[in-house]
């Protein structure tokens, strides 16, 4: 975090922000608050359009209203519809002018049930004539024709986006309704109805088209279209669901829908139109109760207009990245001009604090201010080195001389401590020598007589003896082991005047004698004794000191579990060589304590040791020509390895000095 906050508080990042933040963030952000604002103007103007479109296409169907109301007046006030009332011609008459003005139906109706049921009726029968759009139902549609029924009746088209419904068919119809007031030969008041059913009359939605969208009055691409709704169904239409078919039938969205109708609001904004997406224009059409039944619709494809945006902003996008990819590089020129010799002077400082007093600036191009601070800091470097220099060549000559003084003084010192090394390890063996030779004398006495009974229990026993001759020989074994013992540690203290007796014996055998010796030890310190003794060869040594590395190495494996543990023991043979591992699951040695483990004298028993076994071990191997190490790892156990060198089959084997 510090490095990054340092990165961006340097003069790089700070002259590179003066010079890029302009072009590659605040032109940016001008740029694209200029689109967006262009965006929404040019969307506000297609709105726009769309109302006068919807305006034409509304004051048309008001006009064709009107005209329908007017000519049906003109003809309930003519002489010849009188004079065809009176000769009882009517019917002809109406059919005659029917068809003339391109009527669906004209009738007279007179004062009852349906002339108080449609409001255009009542108000002709008031006096006044009164044009409307009014839906009619199917039994409305087959009281006037049937083929008002065929063709009012359109199937529905599932349409995406559309309020979901159970019907499948529309069967109503849109009708321009108008009525006048007309006399009858008898003298009562009666109305003159006609009107025109909507519903599948694309002539009317062609005109309006027409009307609205002449050619060249849209971009090339993009398509006006008209509709007239029954409630949210298309009665009425120019848009195409492929190819040549109207779609008739399809329904519109339920949102425009829910504006529109439900709200009785005009809907001016961009619209999914059965496949696609119009800037469109709804508005509802109110009947001659007052209801809104249905919409009248129009607009045009957007999709010309978004392409056309889209390309402008491409295009302004294009022509900015060119300007900048142009401009940038001066700008990145220009501030490399400043931070370069600057970033040169704090690279040659921290050379300089490293130790690298030859370190200078590189050469720079031009001659600006800052070049030349660098220059004149490439001066004092030069006469800070120069007298830096003076002052190692001084600290040079004068440790030089400190080293001369100094050297006799260390050498004196390693002479000394060697020295009294020596005179501690002197001192140490001439106390053990002089123990050892009155410990020999106070022990050997004892053994003699332990010795002396030993033998004449034998002579007593006579044959008996026979019984108990492994537990003789085990105790003759312990007696000389004593005496063994004494031998050693005057072997420690003066080994030049000792010399023990070697014989080739079997290691595999030795270990096992030396388990029957310590079988006690082991099972008091409920300590499992795996034996895996699998050596063939033997070693040429004393059998007493092999035997006496090996419980040397038992016992203190028993001491390291005294809470039990496991002992396992193993042997084999490998490249001419006896290998003997003894490895427990004690306490284990800590690394400190390990690398000493063989050291004369080194113990951690206190009291209890005296800190020669390992050592004494370690000189009985080496003597023979083997090795012995320890691995151990703290709290898990320890491993102790010894590698003795096998006889060769060519050698003689030797007399067991034991054995006699």
């Amino acid at each position: 975090m510090s490095r990054l906050h340092t990165f961006m508080r340097s003069v790089r990042v700070r002259l590179l922000v003066i010079a890029l933040l302009p072009m590659l963030v605040l032109l940016p952000v001008l740029l694209g608050g200029t689109i967006w604002r262009w965006s929404g103007k040019v969307d506000a103007l297609l709105v726009n359009k769309v109302t006068g479109d919807l305006t034409i296409a509304d004051q048309y169907l008001a006009k064709l209203i009107e005209t329908s109301g007017e000519q049906i007046d003109a003809i309930a006030r003519s002489i010849d519809l009188r004079q065809a009332l009176e000769a009882d011609t009517g019917a002809d008459f109406l059919a005659g002018e029917e068809e003339r003005l391109g009527l669906d139906f004209l009738r007279i109706v007179r004062v009852g049930a349906e002339a108080e049921e449609w409001p255009v009726i009542s108000s002709a029968l008031d006096g006044r004539w009164q044009s409307a759009i009014d839906i009619f139902t199917r039994d409305d549609l087959d009281a006037l024709s049937p083929d008002l029924v065929a063709r009012a009746e359109i199937p529905l088209v599932p349409t995406h986006g559309a309020v979901p419904t159970e019907r499948t068919v529309e069967t109503r119809g849109m009708v321009i309704h108008s009525a006048a007031s007309v006399t009858m030969p008898d003298g009562t008041r009666a109305a003159l109805v006609g009107g025109v059913l909507l519903n599948r009359n694309l002539d009317f939605i062609d005109t309006i088209n027409d009307l609205v969208y002449r050619e060249q009055s849209l971009p090339e691409g993009s398509q006006g279209t008209a509709t007239l709704f029954l409630e949210d169904v298309r009665i009425s239409t120019n848009v195409r669901l492929f190819e040549n078919v109207r779609a008739l039938g399809t329904r519109v969205s339920a949102e425009v829908r829910a504006q529109v109708l439900q709200e009785g609001e005009i809907w001016l904004d961009r619209a999914f139109v059965v496949n696609d997406w119009y800037i469109s224009a709804y508005e509802p059409i109110i009947d001659s109760f007052s209801a809104p039944v249905g919409m009248l619709y129009v607009g045009f494809l957007e999709t010309p207009f978004s392409a056309a945006k889209r390309n402008s902003v491409i295009t302004l996008t294009v022509a900015f990245l060119l300007i900048a990819l142009a401009s940038v590089p001066v700008f990145l020129r220009w501030a490399g001009h400043i931070f370069r010799p600057l970033e040169g002077m704090m690279r040659t400082i921290r050379r300089v604090e490293s130790g690298d007093m030859t370190s200078r600036n590189m050469p720079f191009e031009d001659d600006g201010e800052i070049t030349q601070v660098a220059r004149h800091f490439d001066s004092l470097l030069d006469l800070l080195e120069e007298r830096d220099r003076e002052l190692r060549e001084w600290g040079e000559a004068l440790e030089h001389r400190v080293e001369e003084r100094t050297s006799e003084l260390r050498a004196a010192n390693q002479r000394l401590e060697k020295t009294t090394e020596r005179l501690i390890i002197s001192e140490k063996l001439a106390a053990v020598g002089e123990i050892t030779a009155s410990v020999a004398h106070e022990i050997n006495n004892p053994v003699a007589v332990i010795q002396g009974n030993l033998d004449l229990a034998r002579s007593n026993l006579g044959e008996a003896v026979q019984h108990a001759q492994e537990e003789f020989r085990l105790i003759d074994d312990q007696v000389y082991r004593i005496s063994v013992i004494v031998s050693k540690l005057l072997q420690f203290a003066r080994p030049e005047e000792y010399s023990g007796a070697d014989n080739h014996i079997d290691p595999t055998e030795v270990a096992r004698d030396c388990l029957v010796l310590t079988h006690h030890q082991i099972e008091i310190a409920e300590i499992s004794c795996e034996a895996n003794l699998n050596s063939r060869e033997k070693v040429h040594m004393s059998r007493t000191e092999l035997q006496q590395v090996f419980v040397n190495l038992i016992l203190n494996a028993v001491q390291a579990m005294p809470e039990g543990g496991d002992l396992r023991i193993e042997s084999y043979d490998e490249a001419g060589e006896v290998v003997l591992n003894f490895e427990d699951t004690g306490t284990g040695i800590a690394p400190d304590i390990l690398s000493r483990i063989f050291d004369p004298f080194f113990t951690t028993k206190q009291a209890q040791g005296t800190g020669l076994g390992l050592s004494i071990s370690r000189q009985i191997v080496s003597r023979v020509g083997g090795q012995i190490s320890a691995t151990s790892t703290l709290g898990k156990g320890s491993s102790f390895h010894i590698r003795l060198p096998a006889v060769k089959k060519s050698e003689p084997p030797e007399l067991d000095k034991m054995s006699q």
